[in-house]
């Protein structure tokens, strides 16, 4: 079979040839198309559920959230291990499928579960986040001038970026870390509460509801008509600069109560000032101990290569758009093509010196034989008309002992 091939090949050689080049053409083409990862994810389908409640402490999240959720997902197709964590104020379950499901059937009969057996006290809704060892493609850091402000970050990547993102094809989340949520904090002076004859209640949902906008019907005038709205959203300053954004007038002239015609505003009850969410945590880069960063999560059916063009693509458009205020820009700091880069570069450069190291060993090892060989026939040619004498048969011969014969012909015979 080897002979007929060599003899096709040798025979035919345009045709072989052609061949050639057309694999090294549908390589190449593979090669392009194939998707390249810096190490591949050896884990199954992994789904995070997430629920939140402010104030509860671990073992209250425990009885009223995580073991509900685990309970509803037990039953869940395909399900190999649950597991959970309850921190303060958090439920942590994370669910671990077989290998082999299908990550979209995975996803679907998570939720339908989720949405069917399970049922949290306060009108709570577990999340469902997807996560994946190697979904992280893109890290960057928001940076702007120093008088902009951690909350103004955060702001603007809570608000801005994270939507524009999450709007390329293939993020399926942008995971934020550092900077400070704002928040604006009334502080009620209980005494005055209980001087002017006000509920904590009253001035929860009169601050509710003086922050809202309604629509009104309209008004015909002949064959025209007018639409009635009521615009009432709190104005902090901020629409245009958010730097300007700590205006608080308008949530302190929030009227409460009139008993006898006379109003009680927010400002006579409590102060009203610009604050933060209390942190539990922070972010730092290099020498910086407190930044605004996002780590940006692929979905784990698609191909890096593919999604982490698209997002430097989006990444370059928000800092030239203007959609950032000024001075702000990202900065990326991991970006996993250039990884995947690296790994490529080091498997193509130990293919080629491989196959040139095996080649170049090939043929040194065929030159060393065919010269053995060579000597090999000169020696066994001459050996049986010095040597009939002797009583050793001549295959019986090693290398040393031909050697030997060679340098001193008379030591052949006893």
């Amino acid at each position: 079979m080897f002979k007929g091939l060599l003899t096709f090949s040798l025979t035919r050689r345009p045709l072989v040839l052609l061949g050639l080049f057309a694999f090294i053409g549908a390589g190449t083409f593979a090669f392009f198309r194939l998707n390249i990862e810096a190490y591949p994810n050896p884990a199954p389908v992994i789904l995070e559920i997430t629920a939140q409640s402010a104030g509860l402490s671990a073992e209250e999240m425990e009885r009223y959230y995580t073991i509900p959720i685990e309970v509803g997902l037990a039953a869940t197709p395909g399900v190999d291990v649950i597991r959970s964590t309850s921190f303060y104020g958090l439920s942590f379950v994370r669910v671990v499928f077989q290998y082999g499901v299908d990550y979209y059937f995975a996803l679907t009969q998570t939720a339908i579960n989720l949405q069917q057996n399970v049922s949290l006290p306060g009108g709570v809704t577990a999340q469902i986040q997807a996560t994946s060892l190697v979904g992280e493609i893109y890290r960057y850091e928001l940076v702007g001038p120093p008088h902009f402000g951690r909350s103004n970050l955060r702001t603007v990547q809570d608000w801005i970026l994270q939507r524009r993102l999450l709007s390329v094809p293939g993020v399926v989340q942008v995971n934020t870390w550092g900077g400070t949520i704002k928040e604006y904090d009334v502080d009620v002076d209980l005494q005055k509460l209980e001087a002017f004859g006000v509920t904590l209640p009253q001035v929860i949902s009169a601050l509710g509801n003086a922050n809202i906008n309604v629509g009104g019907r309209t008004i015909n005038v002949g064959q025209q008509s007018v639409n009635v709205r009521g615009v009432g959203l709190m104005d902090s300053g901020g629409e245009t600069d958010l730097t300007l954004g700590y205006k608080v007038q308008d949530i302190e002239n929030v009227m409460l109560a009139a008993p006898n015609g006379l109003p009680i505003f927010v400002k006579d009850i409590a102060k009203v000032s610009v604050g933060y969410v209390p942190r539990l945590g922070k972010a730092g880069r290099d020498r910086s101990d407190d930044v605004v960063a996002a780590i940006v999560i692929m979905n784990r059916t698609l191909h890096t290569n593919d999604v982490i063009t698209r997002v430097r693509s989006e990444i370059e458009k928000i800092n030239t758009d203007g959609s950032l205020p000024p001075g702000l820009k990202l900065v990326p700091f991991y970006d996993r093509s250039t990884l995947v880069a690296v790994t490529t570069s080091t498997v193509m450069h130990n293919l080629l010196f491989g196959c040139l190291l095996i080649f170049f060993v090939h043929c040194s090892s065929a030159s060393s034989f065919l010269s053995c060989a060579a000597k090999m026939q000169t020696c066994c040619l001459s050996a049986p008309s010095i040597s009939a004498s002797s009583s050793m048969p001549l295959l019986s011969w090693s290398r040393t002992s031909i050697a030997t014969f060679k340098q001193d012909p008379n030591k052949n015979s006893d």
